[in-house]
Formats: structure tokens, C-alpha cells, sequence
């Protein structure tokens, strides 16, 4: 008889091969990727893989997932703790801990754009596409409406459109960055613009004073 592998060892290994796999994707894109090259990086056998994940698209989708519905509430408290106002904290969603903008995207986003783009006709990832956009449009929509309730930010725009115009720029970014050098994107440059444009548009002032999160 086999041993019993435990919840935490499971769980543990698929952490890991999901790890392995985001340097597959990463390296490779989606379409190049292939379930060999997740085996060979993550050190697992054939029968080990398939044990936790049944295709490329479902490790994939696991990796993703980790912004999807069930982590939104942690992302907001997690970026929460570590936020003085809720300008502060739209930053930090944006822009990651440090808060301001920098030349790095985010590596994943040519595979994302591989795996939405190429399979646009495919029904199941454009409903996956249209949940992830849903949620990242909650992320920032809620911070936004919050900074606007405390009188942080202005209401003289909605915040929902506020929120898909920051998703509009990411994504727009994310494109062009999959097909154009740093040096000719100019990230950092663009996405100071872009803060300038936020700024403008939820009425925050160099001077204006920090807002509080409650």
C-alpha cells in the first residue's frame, strides 16, 4: 500500500509547480509553453503533473487565479495596512508596495495577452477574461468610491470609469510593452503622466491633506 501524502504536502507541491511554471510562461509565452517544460522546471514527473493539473490552460488559469474572486478582499486589506490615505493606497494597487511609478510591467502580462488575445473566440477564456476584468474593476473601483465617500477624492467623475480607465491604461501598456523595447515605451514616463491624469481627475492636489481609512 501506498503512503498517504498529507493536505499540506499536496497543497506545498502545487505551489511550487505553479511557481515553475509562471518562469515557464514567463520565458516561453503561453503557445511556446508546454506541460514538458513545467515537468522539467518544477522537477516532476509526468503522472505527478497531471496529478494537480489536467492541461497547460488549467496551470495557467491556477496562476491567474491568485487575482480572481476569492482574493479581493485580502488584496484590499493586505494593501490597506500598509496605506496612509486611499490616494495612497490606489498607488500601492497600481504600482505595487513602493507606490510609484517604475520601468518594470508585469513579466506575465505577453503570456496573459497570448492566452486572452489568440483564444478570443474561445468561449470559456472569455468568460475567464471577463470575471479577471470584473474583479481587477471592483479592486479599484471600491478604493476609488471609499476615497470619494471620505471626501479624499472628488466625485466629479464616477468611479467605475475611473477604475476601467486605469484597467485601459494597464492593459494598453501591457500590449505595447509585449512588442516594444523599455527604452522606446518609456513606462516610467508614461505612467507618471498617467498619475498626473488621476490626479486631475479625483481632484488631489500636491498640497491636499492625507485622507483617512477607516
Amino acid at each position: 500500500m501506498s503512503p498517504k501524502v498529507s493536505q499540506e504536502h499536496m497543497e506545498q507541491r502545487r505551489a511550487e509547480i505553479l511557481k515553475a511554471a509562471e518562469e515557464v510562461f514567463i520565458e516561453y509565452g503561453y503557445e511556446r509553453a508546454t506541460m514538458k517544460h513545467i515537468m522539467d522546471a518544477a522537477n516532476v514527473s509526468r503522472g505527478g503533473l497531471y496529478q494537480y493539473f489536467a492541461s497547460k490552460e488549467a496551470v495557467f488559469e491556477a496562476i491567474m487565479g491568485e487575482l480572481l474572486a476569492g482574493e479581493l478582499d485580502d488584496a484590499l486589506d493586505m494593501v490597506k495596512e500598509n496605506a496612509t490615505s486611499y490616494w495612497d493606497m490606489l498607488m500601492k494597487t497600481i504600482f505595487g508596495e513602493d507606490g510609484k511609478p517604475d520601468d518594470e510591467m508585469d513579466p506575465l502580462a505577453p503570456a496573459k495577452l497570448e492566452y486572452f488575445i489568440i483564444g478570443r473566440n474561445d468561449e470559456h477564456r472569455r468568460a475567464y477574461g471577463k470575471t479577471r476584468y470584473n474583479n481587477g474593476l471592483k479592486l479599484y473601483a471600491q478604493i476609488i468610491e471609499h476615497g470619494q465617500r471620505s471626501a479624499e477624492f472628488s466625485t466629479r467623475f464616477d468611479h467605475e470609469i475611473i477604475a476601467r480607465s486605469i484597467i485601459a491604461f494597464i492593459d494598453g501598456m501591457a500590449v505595447e510593452d509585449a512588442m516594444l523595447s523599455k527604452e522606446d515605451l518609456k513606462i516610467k514616463e508614461q505612467s507618471t503622466l498617467f498619475v498626473e491624469y488621476l490626479k486631475m481627475a479625483l481632484g488631489i492636489s500636491e498640497h491636499s491633506s492625507a485622507g483617512n481609512i477607516k
